[in-house]
């Protein structure tokens, strides 16, 4: 095992020592900032200080993937460090999970707060990483906390956030079972009608819940909104007909097992998904990653336009809509929070999401 101290004036600066001579693969066992140089001690500067290690083999093999070996080369004895930094770097590897590189103290609390937000390995590793890269101060939690929540932001603000503007006259909300599509409905046509003045209609298709078309009638004549039942292709064509002077239709479809590519075959015939639609597909917060993504994939023939996560007032973990947006490169309509109509709906934004996701990072590491 080798094991270097690197200093620099700033972090980025040590990394790309500490890369240059010991490749990517090796492990940060301390870092921090300390005042050095100056005259009578005064004018001191601020220098970062990094020891890092690596394994003989690791360093072997990079050197030997990037560098000739020459013939006259002299064997460099592997430095071998005392048994106490062996056991702190057993117990650092222990802790990152298979990570070749452990952060900062303050950016490592970071990383692992990510990841408690159930944010994912990669994205959680690239947050941090953009940070180092850029300088970030490792000393101010409150300061690490602001600069990771723009970080978040700054990746997610070029993905399309926020509610329609209403200028197409066709909505589909799409979905598994049990997330809550028929309630989101009411919501949306509340916020048209009550908050927009539109003239709004329902078509359902969910034909194979007798308690789904009854729920959304109480809705619709709540709001004094007609709703067709759609029970074929043919139905569909015809309530559309019927509502081409209406300003906005909101179409409810079936939830059923989205891990059956039939059924979204099924969907395609009853259902038009033309260019006069906008279509959001209707996720739990509750469900896992791996899920959400499956089923964001079975629709790669019907355009989702957007995604609306429900249940949000059912976890405190909202990493996986941040884990969708950045991995699948798709934005967000709505989170909703709650069964009451027409509340318990806001409208997405990526500053938003990043402040949800950050909220009581110092606060709590501080305590």
């Amino acid at each position: 095992m080798r094991v270097k101290k690197f200093q620099a004036a700033t972090m980025p600066e040590a990394m790309k020592k500490v890369r240059t001579e010991l490749g990517t693969d090796a492990v940060i066992l301390n870092s921090k900032v300390k005042k050095s140089g100056g005259f009578l001690g005064l004018f001191k500067k601020d220098i970062t200080e990094v020891i890092a290690a690596i394994d003989p083999s690791d360093e072997h093999q990079t050197k030997h993937e990037t560098k000739p070996v020459e013939r006259n080369e002299e064997p460099v004895s592997p430095f071998n460090p005392n048994l106490e930094i062996m056991e702190e770097l057993k117990n650092l590897r222990s802790l990152i999970q298979n990570r070749k590189e452990a952060y900062p103290e303050k950016l490592e609390m970071a990383y692992q707060f990510l990841l408690g937000q159930e944010i994912s390995k990669d994205v959680a590793g690239n947050m941090i990483e953009r940070l180092l890269e850029k300088g970030a101060s490792l000393d101010d939690l409150a300061e690490v906390e602001n600069l990771l929540r723009l970080e978040l932001y700054e990746s997610m603000k070029q993905k399309k956030f926020g509610k329609p503007a209403y200028n197409k006259k066709f909505i589909h909300l799409v979905g598994p079972t049990g997330v809550g599509k028929t309630t989101t409905l009411a919501k949306l046509a509340a916020d048209a009608a009550l908050n927009h003045q539109l003239k709004v209609a329902f078509i359902t298709t969910d034909t194979y819940r007798i308690a789904a078309i009854d729920q959304l009638k109480t809705y619709a004549k709540i709001l004094d909104i007609p709703l067709e039942v759609a029970y074929s292709m043919e139905d569909y064509k015809k309530a559309k007909e019927r509502y081409q002077d209406f300003d906005l239709v909101l179409v409810d479809t079936a939830g059923r097992n989205f891990r059956d590519s039939s059924f979204i075959h099924e969907l395609q015939k009853m259902i038009d998904f033309d260019e006069e639609s906008d279509n959001f597909l209707v996720l739990g917060l509750t469900s896992k990653f791996a899920d959400m993504s499956e089923i964001l994939e079975q629709f790669n023939d019907i355009p989702i336009h957007q995604l609306i996560f429900t249940k949000a007032d059912e976890t405190a973990r909202k990493g996986n809509a941040v884990n969708m947006v950045l991995t699948h490169d798709v934005g967000v309509a709505y989170l909703t929070d709650g069964q009451n109509v027409p509340d318990d709906i806001k409208t997405a934004s990526a500053m938003g999401l990043a402040r949800e996701i950050m909220e009581g990072f110092a606060n709590e590491r501080s305590s």
